[in-house]
């Protein structure tokens, strides 16, 4: 195998670039394999496919229901729960890194947790558990939507959920302790992840090949962010790259540009569109945010690649890029700001359409939606100053990246999930949030804990950086007293994270009655488009239309009527 390695490397210079060049490859033929199936293995595939996903189960299949909408509110509530576990998890983490002895009456439990321990397990909880369990099952009803079908399989769906949550349990015990009984728990976790995320897959696949429209772009966001995880795995462990430290922070990027930015990109793109009633402002900028998510590196993440080397069961090995390495990822993260300025200006104008105030207080999430565009750019921005920094010889901003990469979850990540599952959970359910105004009081909790407790807490990392580089010995009481400060208002978020997992909950049993049927497919397709202001032609034809769209005058009249002036 070592010889491959090495033309591997002949072929594409080092191992980072041969990976991505795999990467694009592997990419591009599964574009044209969506696009023109297996010819006339087609039929034995699908049929294969969705008896695995049903039939050999066995009776398992019938513990749960399969009605419209099961999977997708499955998915939903579990993630809300998990945003709970993982904000205590973070709050519990930023005190200890001033307080390191707050827990220490636990380990008379055997309970003995670090600061680096606790905001290590609360990524996994909020990436894997939080925003990805929202952004399934945000998928599970996006998908059938756009492609004019049904899932292909809501039972088993909503049974993945459950092995879903079962593997985050586990990857969350060994963010904490990843050895018991002489056992890896990390490789357990991951191979019951790979199983439910395998099993999603295909079932998202069965559903495309089944569309009866052309899926719009958000639908293709979706599923190569969906498809891009698994295949960024195959590139690097196929050359070897996996082993080395700059591997393992390549596919931590991989993953997190592709099945956490790419698919929440389609996502926030879907609702902003579905929420306000107007097309997509641009199907340019969103051909140019699928594109640039999957042949870019996004700088949103940590500095390392310790969470990939630990979930593959590698030995974690320090970035240390070949000058031709660390060249060419600066570039393609630099590049990746296109993509990100993209999704931002298509989400901003989408949302705000006819100059219609951005914060809908009649659809809960697009809020979320506006704090995670708004934030975007900014931390898009400074993740790239530290990522590159990372890059180095001399790395001197490694300091404030574990804060970084919290502030990409909670104020990016973690608003577009949970905003498209507060807007969806209406239709989804068959009923409304319990209270609006909670979910209001909620919003504030979770992005104002966020925002000004992970700024302060940057504060105080610059803080001990600032006397790292002056050599000073002692520690500085202020910087304990600045983190103390920035634990306390992230609490906020927690309380915020109780307060909607409650008010979806409280829902399902006591929320208004909502038509389960009402228009939520937006009007990105553009098979009919409602003329509701006056509006020039370039702007429909931005919006995706074409000549065959149907252009809809919304609004009655008894004036005389007369020609449409375009």
């Amino acid at each position: 195998m070592a010889v491959n390695w090495e033309i591997l490397d002949i072929v594409g210079g080092d191992q980072a670039l041969t990976s991505m060049f795999l990467f694009w490859g592997l990419m591009l033929l599964t574009y044209f394999l969506m696009q023109n199936g297996l010819s006339i293995f087609n039929d034995v595939t699908k049929s294969m496919s969705l008896f695995m996903l049903e039939k050999a189960l066995g009776p398992g299949i019938d513990l749960v229901e399969g009605r419209e909408g099961s999977a997708s509110k499955t998915w939903f509530i579990q993630g809300m729960l998990w945003l709970i576990a993982a904000s205590t998890l973070a709050f519990e983490g930023l005190w200890l890194k001033q307080d390191p002895t707050a827990l220490h009456s636990l380990s008379a439990w055997g309970y003995d947790p670090t600061a680096s321990s606790l905001l290590y397990a609360s990524n996994f909880a909020a990436l894997y558990g939080g925003v990805g369990m929202l952004l399934v099952g945000s998928s599970l009803h996006i998908i059938p939507r756009l492609s004019g079908t049904d899932l292909a399989s809501e039972r088993n769906a909503t049974l993945v959920s459950f092995l879903w949550t079962l593997a985050v349990v586990i990857l969350v015990i060994a963010a904490h302790d990843s050895v018991i009984l002489g056992l890896n728990i990390f490789l357990i976790g991951t191979a019951m992840h790979t199983l439910g995320f395998v099993a999603i897959a295909i079932n998202l696949l069965l559903t495309v090949s089944e569309r009866k429209v052309a899926l719009p772009i958000p639908g293709w966001l979706i599923m190569m962010g969906v498809l891009a995880d698994p295949i960024s795995v195959v590139a690097t462990v196929l050359t070897g790259s996996i082993q080395t430290g700059t591997g393992q922070w390549l596919l931590a990027q991989m993953v997190g540009g592709t099945f956490f930015f790419a698919t929440a990109a389609g996502v926030a793109l879907y609702v902003s569109s579905s929420a306000s009633g107007n097309p997509l402002w641009s199907r340019s900028l969103g051909a140019a945010t699928l594109v640039g998510a999957l042949a870019t590196v996004n700088p949103l993440g940590a500095s390392n690649g310790r969470m990939a080397a630990d979930m593959l069961g590698v030995t974690f090995e320090q970035l240390q890029p070949s000058s031709q390495d660390g060249i060419a990822m600066a570039f393609l993260m630099a590049l990746a700001m296109i993509p990100v300025m993209a999704l931002v200006a298509n989400l901003m104008m989408t949302l705000r359409g006819g100059d219609a105030f951005i914060e809908n207080p009649d659809s809960a999430g697009i809020p979320e939606l506006n704090l995670g565009a708004s934030m975007l750019l900014p931390l898009a921005a400074a993740c790239l100053f530290v990522q590159s920094d990372a890059l180095s010889a001399a790395p001197e901003l490694s300091g404030m990246s574990a804060t970084m990469l919290l502030m990409a979850i909670w104020l990016v990540l973690v608003p577009f999930s949970l905003g498209a599952a507060l807007h969806l959970f209406p239709t989804v359910t068959g009923r409304s949030l319990l209270s609006r105004n909670r979910a209001r009081w909620a919003y504030w909790m979770m992005g104002g804990g966020a925002l000004l407790g992970l700024t302060v807490s940057v504060m105080s990392d610059l803080i001990d950086m600032s006397l790292i580089e002056a050599a000073v010995e002692d520690p500085s009481a202020l910087s304990a007293d600045v983190q103390a400060v920035g634990a306390i208002l992230f609490y906020g978020t927690a309380v915020g994270a109780i307060m909607h997992s409650l008010n979806a909950v409280s829902g399902l049993f006591r929320g208004t009655m909502e038509d389960a049927d009402r228009a939520t497919s937006s009007s990105i397709t553009m098979d009919d488009y409602s003329l509701v202001t006056p509006t020039s032609v370039r702007k429909i034809l931005a919006g995706g239309a074409d000549l065959d769209t149907t252009v809809v005058p919304v609004g009655e009249s008894d004036d005389a009527g007369g020609p449409t002036e375009l």
